[in-house]
């Protein structure tokens, strides 16, 4: 029995839809009307297999928040996060000129079976000025839909090649002189319900408070909903390379709030700058589990050992 039925409208976004009727996931790659937003694709409804929305679009506080997206907060002095840009010292700016985007150049395969869902994309990452400075290989993948567990997989790939003659170099509002707010790199976006959820990683009984900045496997946001009785989990895991100090191009570490907003990244710029040389790429792989109910981190940790990577 097929568990998972995909539709592509051309141009406009790819949607994918479990056995139960729901709509689980819609990626949208045309290009934002708001340039000021920093243009990019993003994935936005994402939802339980029980229908309710884990995602938040273009939220009064925010407006370039936008799902589940990839983003450069601070790039070799341009913003491919959108919205206002932080400068020491002035605090964040309304500066257009500094909103780079990321084009979509194409599919190079697109492979829909019965249970999982399997997208290469190809973009380039263009300054606000129209020069071309990254071409970007992303990976999705939708897969592992349990109807009993109530859960469902969302993997994200990313191989960044620098095309610019000068070196690209990454960093975010920490890096640039802001205390504890190091975000960039693939960011999550939460609906308002989940302001104030519950946040935990494994091995701690620490908060999003004291998890914000810190390194660690995966990380767990559940909170519960709005309009209907009961909770929601979203679970946010590197792939094993992410965090192999041999192989990764930078530490990363996460950035997290659940108040005033629920917002996760990975960050792959927190503290420390990083540059990447003309000609050179870089890759990460990124796992979120999406999920009914109110998941504990035991019911977590078994079930990120039952999706081998």
């Amino acid at each position: 029995m097929s568990t998972l039925s995909v539709s592509h409208a051309h141009g406009d976004h790819i949607a994918v839809t479990a056995a139960n009727g729901t709509e689980i996931l819609r990626y949208v790659y045309r290009p934002d009307p708001d340039p000021f937003e920093s243009r990019k694709p993003y994935a936005h409804p994402v939802r339980t297999l029980a229908g309710h929305t884990v995602t938040g679009y273009r939220p009064n506080d925010h407006r370039w928040h936008k799902g589940v997206q990839m983003t450069a907060s601070h790039l070799s002095g341009q913003n491919f996060w959108g919205g206002n840009s932080y400068v020491h010292g002035r605090g964040y700016l309304p500066l257009p000129e500094r909103i780079g985007s990321q084009r979509h150049d194409g599919f190079a395969d697109l492979r829909a079976g019965d249970d999982r869902l399997d997208v290469t994309e190809h973009l380039t990452w263009v300054e606000n000025g129209g020069a071309e400075w990254a071409r970007e290989e992303r990976g999705l993948a939708v897969h592992s839909v349990d109807e009993a567990a109530g859960a469902w997989s969302l993997d994200w790939s990313i191989r960044l090649t620098n095309i610019r003659a000068e070196p690209l170099v990454f960093g975010s509002p920490t890096t640039a002189g802001r205390q504890m707010a190091g975000y960039t790199g693939l960011q999550w976006r939460g609906p308002r319900d989940f302001t104030g959820g519950t946040v935990f990683a494994p091995d701690t009984g620490a908060g999003a408070g004291e998890l914000m900045g810190t390194r660690g496997p995966w990380l767990a946001f559940t909170a519960e909903r709005d309009g209907s009785d009961g909770h929601s989990t979203l679970v946010f895991a590197h792939a094993p390379e992410n965090l192999d100090e041999r192989s990764a191009i930078h530490p990363s570490h996460w950035f997290v709030r659940a108040t005033p907003v629920p917002t996760v990244a990975f960050s792959w710029a927190f503290f420390e700058e990083f540059a990447l040389p003309p000609g050179e790429s870089f890759a990460y792989r990124y796992r979120l589990v999406i999920a009914d109910g109110a998941w504990d981190a035991d019911r977590v940790g078994a079930r990120l050992e039952g999706l081998p990577w």
